[in-house]
């Protein structure tokens, strides 16, 4: 299978910009971005039931299958309604339809550089005016605070929004981190959203933080779109969070969280990632909460 192009023309050698801009593009990929659900749950909400295909990637060599095995159901004597992992371009349109791009499935485990080639290709072909990443990352901050969101770019004067700590620090790469560094280098415009979700949470879908990234997403691009799928099934995720903590004796793990970060946000602490031998951290809350996380994911002995 080699890559897919839903269109007549393929790309154009000329690089040359059109004097239109041409719509945006945001990728959101299930993989290392992906705490609380969060960045899957906001591209369902982006992709529409009249999605058209610009470009499908042959994901068969870069994925590993061994270590995200695709489920497929056994009934009876056989099987039936294998979900095929796919990675694709799409067209959608929000609310007011308009128009924008959406890259969205499985993050690559393979061959990185070859699917930013192909990603940057789609985009020039499209003449793509900005692109945007969505991603969600465990951090010690608790769920009974407004989620906080880190914004970055590839110049300086992209960025938005005043990050709440600034710290120089070396983290493992992904897809789209690469992506966006690439773009860079490219001279192409990129920015990128990632919340920040109680890392006692990374395993469970984690509305809030997927409304936070398309409420960011919104008012940096001015689109519009549904979030009412998302803002039913907050009340009844926190509920049961708060019930589990409750059952599991967290509240003072909890209470130190969010003295935590009440004093992060005042400025009295110059980053959530700093000792604090006062304030319990984020592994002990994580500690008390490890039956909780056991229960959703279903291995729970009891």
């Amino acid at each position: 299978m080699t890559p897919k192009w839903f269109s007549s023309n393929r790309p154009s050698r000329d690089r040359s910009p059109r004097r239109e801009p041409g719509p945006v593009l945001i990728h959101v990929l299930e993989g290392f971005l992906s705490a609380g659900s969060s960045a899957t749950l906001a591209a369902a909400q982006l992709r529409g039931k009249d999605s058209e295909v610009v470009y499908e990637f042959d994901l068969d060599p870069i994925y590993d299958y061994r270590a995200r095995r695709p489920p497929i159901v056994f009934d009876g004597d056989h099987y039936r309604d294998y979900e095929e992992p796919r990675l694709a371009i799409t067209r959608e349109h929000d609310l007011q339809g308009r128009e924008f791009l959406l890259l969205s499935g499985p993050e690559p485990d393979f061959g990185w550089e070859h699917f930013v080639d192909e990603v940057i290709s789609v985009a020039e072909r499209e003449n793509v005016s900005l692109t945007v990443g969505l991603g969600a990352v465990p951090m010690g901050v608790p769920h009974t605070r407004p989620p906080m969101i880190t914004a970055h770019a590839t110049r300086p004067e992209l960025v938005d929004r005043r990050n709440l700590w600034e710290a120089e620090i070396t983290i493992p790469s992904s897809a789209q981190t690469l992506l966006e560094y690439r773009l860079g280098q490219r001279g192409h415009d990129a920015i990128g959203y990632v919340v920040h979700v109680p890392h006692y949470l990374t395993q469970v879908e984690y509305p809030t933080a997927a409304i936070a990234l398309l409420e960011a997403l919104a008012v940096r691009l001015g689109l519009a779109f549904d979030l009412e799928t998302l803002r039913a099934a907050q009340p009844e995720a926190i509920a049961q969070i708060d019930e589990q903590i409750a059952e599991q004796h967290g509240e003072e793990v909890l209470t130190g969280l969010e003295q935590q970060y009440d004093a992060f946000a005042r400025g009295a602490a110059r980053s959530l990632l700093e000792d604090d031998d006062r304030l319990p951290s984020g592994e002990e809350l994580a500690s008390q909460l490890e039956r909780f996380l056991a229960q959703h994911r279903g291995d729970d002995p009891s």
